[in-house]
């Protein structure tokens, strides 16, 4: 009987061809990462802490530990569950899918674990949120937002899933599913203030903002138009823009405290050496580059058929920089305002330095109480503003980009 070794190797490939070859491209990076750092989170972190006021020290409590077994679980399961389907490059619709069911699942089980620790007539102990529970909620945020940015989704779908994230963080907070978290006692302490800081940290960003695009708007135009004032106006504003904002609030207070006492009037309008006006100054200032930087970038990238175009058809400048120029460069001066928005927010915490108000307010009063959860009454609706304002305004930029 003769073999043909040939016929043999092929019988033997299809053999091998039936079972699937795991190779580098099988695995997600991304997925191995958020695998490992969950189950770090599980193994090595405690889920919440548990403190007997909101001052002293507190002791960890394990995943297991905080919850119920009927809870406690079920949840592991589902967390371990998609932790692991993320190490597998399925299609993005999944991996969003299931990240954001995940997040659900720990704000519900977070919210839960209190009401497990805690009796009902302990009004002073405190349960807040501890180690595994943020890097689990850091992993599978990572791991929405890769997914989501894979999807490509263009900007309504954006701003859906912002809208659609408020309303189940809503449902959260009005159900009292978390009235057990130490944070929200801090609310329920400081409820009033709390709204009225609000009001204070989102006007003084906007108007900010405001300032700097009524004074900026001009000024790069200007600056597009003329290549002397250009070189000369942003080395300017680049040297504002590395000044430290501690350093830069404290330059305002010399100057507005000693006009507040030479001019009774500026002292009538609030004009002092601390309080709301040095920090709208010092933020105009810092708003100021981005605005100028990108009119000019904006102004520059008009396409010069679409300029040669309109010159032909007989239009005026004023007319060619209304109707074309500045409708054209929109997309790039909205990123610059996009940039200030987030970048005012974030500093306007730090405003409370000098009496400028806002969430930092709340900040400062933890650092100085020792107490975390009056930190993070301030620090969290700040990062929520920010993401916020981004999203937003990313999604008017592709709107723009869309109808040029």
């Amino acid at each position: 009987m003769n073999f043909d070794a040939s016929e043999v190797g092929s019988r033997r490939n299809v053999g091998f061809a039936a079972f699937p070859v795991l190779t580098r491209e099988a695995f997600d990076k991304l997925g191995i990462f958020i695998a490992l750092l969950t189950g770090a989170s599980f193994l090595f972190e405690p889920f919440v802490t548990l403190r007997a006021n909101r001052i002293v020290s507190g002791k960890g409590v394990g995943f297991f530990d905080a919850l119920p077994h009927s809870l406690g679980y079920p949840g592991a399961l589902l967390v371990g569950a998609v932790a692991v389907a993320a190490i597998a490059r399925a299609p993005p619709w999944m991996r969003a899918g299931g990240a954001g069911l995940t997040l659900a699942a720990l704000a519900y089980l977070v919210g839960e674990a209190p009401s497990h620790l805690v009796g009902p007539d302990n009004r002073l102990a405190r349960v807040a949120p501890a180690g595994a529970f943020w890097l689990m909620g850091f992993a599978f945020a990572l791991l929405l937002t890769d997914a989501i940015g894979r999807l490509k989704l263009g900007p309504w779908p954006r701003l859906s899933l912002l809208a659609i994230t408020f309303v189940i963080a809503a449902s959260f907070l009005n159900s009292g599913l978390w009235d057990g978290l130490s944070v929200l006692k801090e609310y329920a302490v400081h409820a009033d203030s709390f709204w009225q800081e609000a009001i204070n940290h989102v006007a003084l960003a906007l108007t900010s903002l405001g300032a700097a695009l009524i004074a900026g708007l001009p000024l790069g135009v200007a600056c597009h138009q003329s290549s002397r004032l250009r070189d000369l106006t942003l080395p300017v504003l680049n040297i504002v823009q590395t000044i430290p904002s501690i350093a830069m609030y404290g330059l305002m207070m010399a100057p507005l405290a000693l006009l507040a006492a030479h001019v009774p009037l500026a002292g009538e309008l609030g004009i002092r050496g601390i309080g709301t006006a040095p920090a709208l100054i010092a933020l105009f200032l810092y708003s100021l580059l981005p605005v100028v930087g990108n009119t000019v970038v904006g102004l520059a990238s008009v396409p010069a058929q679409s300029v040669e175009a309109a010159k032909g058809m007989g239009m005026t400048r004023g007319q060619l920089l209304t109707k074309i120029e500045l409708p054209l460069a929109a997309p790039v001066i909205l990123t610059g305002v996009r940039i200030v928005l987030v970048q005012n927010i974030g500093l306007v915490t730090i405003a409370a330095l000098i009496g400028g108000g806002g969430f930092g307010v709340f900040v400062l009063q933890g650092i100085g109480q020792a107490a975390t959860d009056l930190v993070l009454l301030g620090a969290i609706p700040t990062i929520v503003l920010a993401f916020s304002a981004a999203v937003i305004l990313d999604a008017v930029v592709d709107l723009l980009k869309g109808r040029a």
